[in-house]
């Protein structure tokens, strides 16, 4: 198993949440208005790869399949960073099989600068370790990273993105994620539940998915509450 960007969030917010998200995924419940918000935020992205024009796209899938085909997608972006594309989308990076996708990259005189598309009216510290993750596995790729951008909802629809420049947060972020994605890849390959008492980590910053398995008491309380009405 390798760690990906979204694995290392996850785990970053609970161990627990990751070790299931490997083990035990059939147990994830997730409530139609998040998807709603996963849904939109993949539509949001795909608007914003055209923010700088023409661009390359290194999304490939698995045949039959709407599953990443992540081997393919490495050997196509790096096509890409041989011959010089202005812009890559979907830019694919493996360090050690530790993975990650970069939303955009756009070439400079030095390397690329780095956009990480998120689908909110503003910029969130948990998008900024999110971008420190992405820049810790390409800048172990050997790929020169210049500047690192968060892209969020712009004011209007004549104005969709607003660009923020979150560069020396992101890549204060390097040494704290490689202090962590080595302890997070070994838990998640262990055999036995890891196990977690339930806290503040349980909805911050997103509400777990497992927060039902995890919460089976007040579940309860919930059920006899209603029949009592």
């Amino acid at each position: 198993m390798s760690i990906t960007k979204t694995d290392f969030m996850r785990g970053m917010q609970c161990r627990k949440m990751l070790w299931l998200d490997k083990h035990k995924p059939r147990l994830r419940i997730i409530p139609p208005e998040v998807q709603e918000r996963l849904d939109a935020g993949n539509d949001f992205g795909d608007r914003a790869m055209a923010m700088f024009g023409p661009y390359e796209e290194m999304t490939v899938y698995l045949p039959g399949r709407h599953v990443p085909d992540t081997k393919a997608m490495i050997a196509r972006t790096q096509e890409h960073l041989e011959k010089g594309t202005e812009v890559i989308c979907e830019a694919a990076f493996s360090n050690y099989n530790n993975y990650c996708a970069a939303d955009i990259l756009r070439k400079t005189d030095d390397g690329y600068d780095m956009y990480e598309v998120k689908s909110a009216p503003r910029v969130y510290e948990q998008h900024i370790k999110d971008a420190g993750f992405q820049y810790y596995i390409i800048n172990r790729c050997k790929v020169p990273i210049g500047r690192i951008y968060i892209v969020t909802h712009g004011p209007d629809d004549e104005h969709p993105f607003a660009v923020t420049d979150v560069t020396e947060q992101a890549k204060g972020y390097a040494n704290w994620v490689n202090q962590n994605i080595w302890a997070l890849n070994r838990m998640q390959k262990q055999p036995d539940e890891v196990e977690t008492e339930p806290g503040e980590q349980c909805e911050k910053p997103y509400r777990c998915w497992y927060y039902e398995y995890c919460h089976p008491a007040e579940n309860t309380e919930n059920t006899q509450a209603e029949e009592v009405k």
